[in-house]
């Protein structure tokens, strides 16, 4: 059965039972829209959007067939991680999914169980789907807003960074650029070992550190935002906010690069340039006073200094500039 064989009140009545309720819903579903309750009186809200061909691809060359499942988790995962990257915690999604009217049903339904799985693995409790909208295209694209609590902590913002802070990472990187360069490639996906296969999954459904954002808020995070275009694209836009520079430790960086040498060698790549310039982990990149234990999960990967020379990239590796590699949508 195909999208085309149901009327849109009858594919919603697919949708609706495999989406959780949490409370703060207040009216979720069926009107013209949602009522969310804002008990903290203050409302963070962030948008992100994937596009068939551009964010993914519904057949991948080495033969993996992304399923619905898989972009449902890749939405709420990207979104969630936008509200924990200001120290909050999500409380509600609005998805709008266009699509070809030839997509399978089942497509459309594992979508739906994607969302509602990520959401409940990844931690926000709370979180649910609070309604949105189908449209038809020629091609999948698939919106989702999302919406969260500050639970009474102030947010952390970008340009908090000063020099002499620590400069810390929660979460993995270049685990999903090594997984999107499998994906790309011409190795066959069954011929994978375990532990390569595991860097697909990190591209396709995404771990973000859920829990570590609050925890930096609380434990006094100066700045932090989350790593979707590169550490050092990204890095930049932390350090351009602040006026500072980021100065790296390479060998705290290479501690994520050696996990990723077989993938590496098997398609004759450079596991540093996934650490570097790889987006889409969706980490914590963040800055905290010096003297600050870091809160759990993060790790130290370098420090803050004070901008001495003319404008320029404001990332730095052992001292020395580097260049601000990462995804950017209109330039790759």
């Amino acid at each position: 059965m195909i999208v085309q064989d149901l009327s849109e009140s009858e594919l919603l009545a697919r949708i609706f039972p495999r989406l959780n309720r949490s409370p703060g819903i207040l009216l979720g579903p069926g009107d013209d829209a949602a009522l969310v309750a804002a008990p903290d009186g203050r409302t963070l809200i962030s948008i992100d959007t994937q596009t068939q061909d551009q964010d993914f691809r519904l057949q991948w060359n080495n033969g993996y067939r992304t399923t619905g499942f898989d972009v449902g988790w890749k939405a709420a995962a990207q979104n969630l991680s936008d509200i924990n990257a200001m120290g909050g915690t999500a409380t509600s999604l609005v998805v709008s999914l266009t699509m070809p009217p030839s997509t399978p049903v089942e497509w459309v339904e594992s979508f739906a169980d994607g969302l509602t799985a990520a959401i409940t693995a990844l931690g926000p409790i709370d979180c649910s789907v609070a309604g949105g909208d189908l449209g038809r295209g020629s091609e999948i694209a698939v919106t989702v807003a999302v919406v969260g609590s500050l639970d009474g902590l102030a947010p952390v913002v970008r340009s908090g960074a000063k020099p002499g802070h620590q400069l810390a990472v929660a979460g993995t990187l270049g685990r999903a650029a090594a997984g999107w360069a499998l994906l790309e490639s011409d190795v066959p996906l069954g011929s994978l070992a375990a532990e390569l296969r595991a860097l697909v999954d990190n591209q396709c459904r995404p771990l973000p550190p859920l829990a570590a954002g609050p925890a930096a808020a609380r434990a006094g995070a100066s700045a932090m935002l989350d790593i979707s275009d590169g550490l050092l694209r990204d890095g930049n836009r932390l350090a351009s906010a602040s006026g500072v520079i980021l100065d790296f430790d390479p060998t705290a960086l290479k501690a994520y690069a050696v996990p990723l040498e077989p993938a590496a060698t098997l398609l004759g790549a450079d596991a540093m340039s996934w650490v570097l310039g790889g987006g889409e982990d969706h980490g914590l990149l963040a800055t905290f006073p010096a003297g600050i234990q870091l809160p759990e999960g993060f790790t130290a990967i370098g420090s803050v200094q004070a901008v001495v020379e003319p404008p320029g990239s404001g990332i730095r590796i052992a001292g020395h500039a580097a260049d601000t590699v990462g995804w950017d949508h209109f330039a790759d």
